[in-house]
């Protein structure tokens, strides 16, 4: 029995020798290995990966798209309209090797990243742009993010603005606001309507004062319009001249 104590030291000591020795990687996860401080140029994995104990040692990185909801951030147009913006990106580790040894954290670098570049850009357009026209701005964040992500080995896929909420009072003026744009708009269509009614009428003045005869006939057109309503009395309009020429025909 004297000697079991040590058979089980032993054992022990072996197993954990063989498990810092070998290394298994799943099929999404990568290793960067350090020997005696010196970084290798390629990543190693999936599968089992071999140390050597004391002079190696091994840093894990999850090549899987990762989800990350970037907070809710204040954000004032560019019309000056306090929004709260919130978002959510999708990015990867393309090269383990710059994710470990060019950003300390390269999570948390691009979260922050992403909060910043969110105020920056939202920040330079109107409301109606942030409401209307967010897959352009989706677009212009996800370029922005995936340029200066680069250097760290990490490939933005894609963004997405998730909410802008504006506060009530402002929801009110820019309800003000869009109801006396509609009654301007209704109001200039109006008035262009007249303008070319106007216009018309003008040409139509033109063409009955040239043609011989052309008022007769209009004044005859309009006789038979008039016969043609359920009325009891007809009033037959005569100009001054038709007066005049009865008149002297008496």
């Amino acid at each position: 029995m004297s000697g079991l104590p040590g058979i089980i030291i032993l054992l022990a000591f072996a197993v954990v020798l063989i498990t810092s020795i070998f290394k298994i990687l799943k099929e999404y996860e990568r290793a960067v290995i350090f020997t005696l401080g010196r970084v290798s140029n390629k990543a190693a994995g999936p599968g089992i990966v071999l140390l050597i104990p004391l002079v190696q040692q091994m840093r894990k990185v999850d090549m899987r798209t990762l989800v990350h909801d970037v907070p809710s951030q204040d954000v004032i147009s560019r019309d000056n309209v306090s929004v709260k913006v919130n978002a959510v990106i999708y990015y990867r580790v393309v090269d383990a090797v710059r994710a470990v040894v060019q950003v300390e954290n390269y999570i948390a670098a691009t979260s922050q990243l992403a909060q910043t570049t969110l105020r920056s850009v939202l920040g330079k357009h109107e409301l109606d742009e942030m409401l209307q026209e967010r897959d352009k701005l989706n677009k212009d964040i996800q370029e922005i993010l995936d340029a200066q992500t680069e250097a760290w080995g990490i490939k933005v896929a894609n963004v997405e603005i998730k909410h802008v909420d504006v506060d009530q009072s402002m929801i009110r003026a820019i309800a003000k606001q869009a109801e006396a744009e509609r009654e301007r708009r209704s109001k200039v269509i109006l008035a262009e309507g007249e303008f070319q009614a106007a216009a018309k009428l003008s040409e139509a003045a033109e063409v009955l004062s040239s043609q011989d005869g052309a008022m007769q006939l209009r004044y005859l057109n309009t006789l038979q319009e008039i016969a043609n309503e359920k009325s009891n009395t007809i009033v037959f309009p005569f100009g001054t001249e038709d007066v005049k020429k009865l008149i002297k025909s008496d």
